[in-house]
This record gives C-alpha cells, structure tokens and sequence, in this order.
C-alpha cells in the first residue's frame, strides 16, 4: 500500500497545504448546493472523476501521506521522509528493530538531540554511573535539612548479642562433642571467639568436663587439652577456677550419672595445676572448708596425684593418647602386657574392659596374632586353653569382628616359618590350636582348611636305593 501511494504522490504533486481530512457534510448537500456532474470533484485537493472507488482511494492514499509525515518527524533522518512539496526524501534504509530492542536502547526516541545515549550513557535501569568513572568521597552538605553532626563521626561496626542461659547448652554442646571426633582445638576457639559468651563464659569448662566424665579415656584427655588452650585466648584463669568450683558443687548429681566422677574431676584438678591453668594454692583454699564427701574425695585425689608427680609421674599423660594416635609399638607392648596379666589373672572380663580401653579396632587382628604366638612359645595347655576361652568370649561379644579374627590367623600363618625356627614344635601347637579353634566356633572351616602343616620325612624301602622322599601331609 505505501508503494502505491509513493507512486501516485510522484505522478500527482501537490501542495502540503491543501491535504485535509474534511468532506462535504450532508447538511451542505441538504442547503441546496448544487453540483454540476460535468464538473470535476475536488476531495483533499485532489480533483477526481466522480466514482465512489476514487473516493475511497484518495482516502486511503490521503492517510497514507500523513503517516508517512509523523513517521519522518519520529524518526528524524532515518529511512524515507517527506519534503514540504510532498515529494519523498529517500534516506539510508534502517533495518526494523524489535519492540524488545527499542526497551533497551538507550538513545532519545523524542525526535530531538543527536540520537546519543541518554546522560552520556550513565542513565537507564541497572546503570551505576559511565564507564570508567571513578567516585570520590561523598562531601556532606551541612546546609541540607537532613544534616546531622550526631552522625558525622559514627563508626558502624557488627554487633553480636550474649549468648543466654537457655541457648548456652545448645549452642556449646555440640562444638565439643565435634572436638571429641577431630581434635583440633583451633576450630574450637574461632568458634568461641564468634560467640558473644558474656556470662556465660565460666560455664565452658564446667561443660566440657561435664561431657568428658561419660566419654572415653582419650576423649578425657582431648579435654584436658582443649581447656589449657582455651586459657588466655578465650577464657581467664578466674573463669577458670569459677568453673571448677561449680563442678565441685555439682559433685552429687554427678555422681548418679558416673559414679567415678569425684576420682575424674580430682584428675582434671590435677592436671589442670600441672598446666598452670589453676595456681597452686587453689587446692589449699579449701582446706577446712569442705562438707561434701565427695568434694573432699575430689580433692584428696588431686592432691595425691600432684605429690606423685614430684616423684617422676607424668600427670600431663595421665589419661592416656586415642587409640588411632598411639605409635605402634607401643600399642603392641600394652597388648602384649595385657595378655600376659589376663594368664596370671584368669579374668576375661577385665581383659575385654581393658582392651576396649585401647579403642583400636581396627588393630585387633594384632592381638589375635600376639595371643597365638603366646600359646605357641608357652609350655603346657594351660596356656592353650585360656587363650582359646578368651578368644571365643572375645569373638561372641563381637569385640573381635570376623575380619579381624581372620586376619590374626592369617598372618600367623604366614610366620609360621620364622616362628618354627625358635620354636620346633611349632607347627604341631598350631594345628592343635586351628583344630580346637574350629570345633569351638571361633573360625570357619575355609580358615582352618588353609593351616600350614609342616612336611615330615619318611625312608622308603631298600628297593628304592635309600632315598629319602620329603612329603607333605
């Protein structure tokens, strides 16, 4: 349609002027105007051979010329326009943009300026200013109204609040029992230090130990540590000795939980005067001062320790090192010495107490092997059958898994070489031991079916020429 009206603008030039939308009104027609048929009608400055279709036409071709005006005035310079003759301009055809291509653009769509982005390209959603720009510090006006001297100096810093009574053990608990499982005491006090502990802050030994009391020797002494690295960074000597007096306080119910309590809490006394986390005369400042039995108890065995210490005693190891933290040899001496104090004893229960002591499971197939070797260097079946009652109470309480019982046997055949070279009869002891060790229900066939046995000689008949002939059972 614009190409059709391009073309009959071009063949029919006229005058801007003249372009209107008004017709003849019917009331005109009605006043007696009086048109001659021969005479040509003019519609929009445009005369026109009478005919309804030309009428319509001219419409059309009228509307068209003016779109194509304001079309020329929005875009100022881009594509086709119109002259003030009616003549059209061609200009640098633009390809059409998208509704969506308009929202972002950021140059004026009013028709006036140069077409340059809007404040120099630092206006427009999501735009923090020109490319490049470098803001200085803000000068306060103090001749705005909302000035206020009050707030010229402020220094806004992060405000933690103190931690309450009712958040305390929620909030403390489980950072402790993390500790019992990695043992770093770093992350312990970063932790602390974040908390806004306020009063609270003499309660964190109290729990702690609190918590070590039903928790195992290694873990008592992961808290022993933890409380001499707490000293000085996070907590004081006063809160210190706060604490322990509540403990001491706390005494009674404690011992309904764990009956050894007075005995442990004494320890941690002691120890903790050791790492001079408590002074010396703590201790002396109850003397005639104590109604508890259990506080007196507590603190007879602090003393007692600390008077053993000047002997040569190490209190600073008294509770012992986790199992996955010992060395080697020194878990294979307390095993061996276990063993050996469960033969003169006779008392698998303390054997099992102590060797669930050790907290190292996964290093029980070296006492199956160490008690294996105790039955092959010993004398007599005593010794044979203590070991095999162990074993199985050992083995029925699951304190031994499978695993680890198979592995014990396993290495000992493996060794049974080197062994039999202190020990003749080797072999012999240990097919007696996997036999007895099967019908007992200690191991399964497959273990007992992979016993070495040792080959013995025999001398064939004077026929063969009296060789001798190594065979194996």
């Amino acid at each position: 349609m614009a190409t059709d009206c391009e073309a009959w603008l071009n063949a029919n030039p006229i005058e801007a002027d003249d372009l209107s939308d008004s017709f003849l009104s019917g009331e005109e027609d009605n006043a007696g105007l009086v048109v001659n048929k021969n005479i040509k009608n003019e519609i929009n400055g445009n005369w026109l051979t009478s005919s309804s279709n030309s009428i319509h036409e001219a419409r059309l071709k009228a509307k068209a010329k003016r779109r194509l005006r304001k079309n020329s005035s929005r875009d100022s310079g881009r594509g086709d326009s119109l002259s003030d003759n009616g003549e059209v301009v061609r200009g640098t055809s633009v390809a059409p943009t998208s509704p969506k291509s308009k929202l972002l653009d950021r140059k004026s769509r009013l028709g006036k300026g140069r077409g340059l982005p809007k404040k120099g390209g630092a206006g427009g959603k999501g735009v923090w200013g020109r490319s490049g720009e470098v803001y200085g510090r803000e000068v306060v006006d103090q001749r705005d109204p909302n000035y206020d001297e009050a707030q010229e100096n402020c220094v806004y810093e992060t405000v933690v609040p103190p931690l309450e009574e009712k958040d305390f053990q929620k909030t403390v608990t489980p950072i402790v029992q993390e500790y019992f499982e990695h043992g770093d005491t770093n992350e312990v006090v970063e932790l602390l230090a974040g908390l806004n502990l306020g009063p609270m802050r003499s309660e964190v030994p109290s729990l702690a130990v609190s918590l070590a009391l039903e928790a195992k020797a290694s873990q008592r002494e992961l808290t022993s540590t933890l409380l001499a690295d707490l000293c000085g960074s996070v907590l004081s000597p006063s809160d210190m000795e706060n604490s322990f007096d509540k403990l001491l306080q706390q005494l009674p119910d404690l011992v309904l939980d764990t009956p050894g309590a007075p005995q442990l809490v004494g320890q941690f006394i002691a120890r903790a005067v050791s790492d001079n986390i408590l002074s010396k005369s703590y201790i002396e400042g109850f003397k005639g001062r104590v109604d508890c039995q259990y506080t007196r108890a507590s603190l007879d065995r602090a003393v007692v320790l600390l008077k053993m210490s000047r002997g040569g005693l190490r209190i600073d190891n008294q509770w012992g090192t986790g199992g996955g933290q010992r060395p080697v040899i020194q878990l294979i001496k307390e095993v061996n010495l276990l063993l050996k104090e469960y033969i003169l004893s006779g008392d698998s229960k303390e054997a099992e107490r102590c060797l669930r002591d050790l907290e190292v499971p996964h290093f029980h197939h070296e006492f199956v092997y160490e008690a294996i070797v105790l039955v092959l260097e010993s004398k007599g079946e005593k010794t044979l059958r203590m070991v095999l009652q162990l074993l199985k109470s050992l083995s029925a309480s699951s304190v031994i898994t499978v695993d680890q019982m198979r592995r014990g046997f396993e290495r000992v055949y493996m060794d049974i070489a080197e062994i039999n070279i202190d020990v003749p009869r080797a072999y012999y002891i240990l097919e007696q031991f996997v036999d007895k060790s099967f019908v007992m229900g200690i191991i399964d066939v497959k273990l007992r079916d992979l016993c070495p046995c040792r080959g013995r000689k025999r001398f064939v008949s004077e026929g063969d020429g009296g060789v001798v002939k190594h065979e194996s059972y």
